[in-house]
């Protein structure tokens, strides 16, 4: 799908044709669009498709005539649970006249703006376009980072109680986001500083402010993604503590009801030993079984009272 817009009087508008200072927003455009653009553009047809490669890295080339950036932004997972992303490039690219976005996916990064809700955006201000652009996929992280930490939080609150499976494999996945994210924040931040270092591009007076911003942000983002890594490893580490605790403890309990039961177990075997019944205690009574019954139930008794004294039962 390919959409054309414009800035006209501080008004976002659709437009049919290419024109000079138009933004041209391409997601998961068909092969005929691709072409369309790359011969009207004098644009090789490799960089427009180079977005829809989930294995593409972050990165910026200048070409004769444009200038491709790729950056890396967070996409929730179909099918997933809340806090799982993962990450897949953004293509954008500057010509002399216009500006083009390619994306396999509707993002949330471009909606903003398709639907004039970011402050000062045009089309005809193509660099300080693509730092808006930046600023707002940094902002998108941080967001999708503060949804991951609060699910570890949630996940974190169950501990007390039944720990689950399903808990365990969602931390795995959570710290594989982050993981994603991480390297995909290291290479967004290796792009921003060598656009910082062109002088090809231009730029106009208050966009020097906004990169510094944009870098600001994704420090922040890369510093956020540290920290949560490591609160998930520690509430991993901590989950794994939580049950080999539980395991030590059943298996304590159990060879305290072991011991207890191996009581009756002693006395009995004595008493169905092949040996004269006279020397044995009780035989002569009338009231023997109830009498050996009753020494069972008080040294276990005594067992158990001993065996919880010093909180092994």
């Amino acid at each position: 799908m390919m959409k054309i817009y414009r800035t006209k009087d501080q008004q976002l508008t659709r437009e049919d044709n290419f024109e000079e200072g138009c933004w041209i927003c391409m997601t998961a455009p068909s092969q005929e669009e691709i072409r369309k653009v790359a011969t009207s553009l004098d644009i090789e047809p490799a960089d427009l498709q180079a977005a829809l490669d989930a294995e593409e890295s972050a990165r910026i080339s200048l070409e004769d005539g444009y200038t491709l950036i790729l950056v890396d932004i967070p996409s929730q997972e179909k099918g997933s649970g809340e806090g799982v992303y993962t990450t897949i490039p953004l293509g954008i690219l500057l010509t002399q006249q216009m500006i083009v976005t390619v994306c396999s996916v509707e993002t949330p990064v471009l909606a903003d703006f398709a639907a004039c809700r970011v402050r000062g955006f045009s089309t005809r201000k193509k660099m300080r376009f693509v730092y808006q652009i930046l600023y707002r996929a940094a902002s998108i992280y941080q967001l999708e980072l503060r949804l991951i930490d609060r699910r570890r939080q949630a996940i974190e609150m169950n501990l007390s109680g039944t720990l689950r499976d399903k808990d365990l494999m969602e931390l795995h996945r959570l710290e594989s986001t982050l993981v994603y994210f991480a390297t995909s924040l290291r290479a967004n931040n290796t792009v921003m500083d060598r656009l910082t270092r062109y002088k090809r591009l231009e730029q106009y007076p208050d966009d020097r402010e906004l990169l510094d911003d944009v870098i600001v942000e994704l420090r922040q983002a890369i510093e956020m993604t540290s920290i949560y890594r490591d609160d998930i490893k520690g509430t991993r580490e901590l989950f794994s503590s939580i049950l080999d605790n539980r395991l030590n403890n059943a298996m304590k309990y159990l060879t305290s009801v072991t011991l207890i039961m191996a009581v009756p177990t002693v006395i009995s075997g004595l008493y169905g030993m092949n040996v004269n019944a006279d020397s044995m205690p009780f035989v002569s009574s009338g009231s023997a079984f109830g009498i050996v019954c009753g020494i069972i139930l008080l040294v276990c008794a005594g067992a158990a009272w001993a065996l919880h004294r010093n909180h092994m039962l």
